[in-house]
């Protein structure tokens, strides 16, 4: 199983949206759209899981076609580093 990421979605997607659109290309395990923990909304990204070998077929499917206004980008989801030292709170030291 290969993780697909799925970027520009259209904010009024849905998962079973998601699901039917990548299921053109076959199986598909399961489609989540990333949702914001404070607003409950569509972040615009999300992510289809898929047999390793239809996963090819559906990027190079989907990748560039329009969903309503606008155009997917789709590709191999990268794994998550460790490092998430992207922001946050930082204690500097007062002199």
């Amino acid at each position: 199983m290969k993780s697909i990421f799925v970027g520009n979605l259209p904010w009024t997607a849905t998962d079973e949206e998601l699901k039917s659109k990548f299921s053109e290309f076959g199986n598909v395990i399961s489609a989540r759209i990333m949702m914001d923990k404070i607003t409950n909304k569509s972040r615009g990204f999300g992510f289809v899981d898929m047999e390793d070998g239809d996963m090819q077929k559906a990027i190079t499917g989907m990748s560039g076609q329009k969903w309503g206004d606008r155009e997917l980008t789709v590709n191999e989801a990268k794994p998550r580093t460790e490092n998430r030292d992207g922001g946050g709170r930082r204690d500097f030291k007062r002199f």
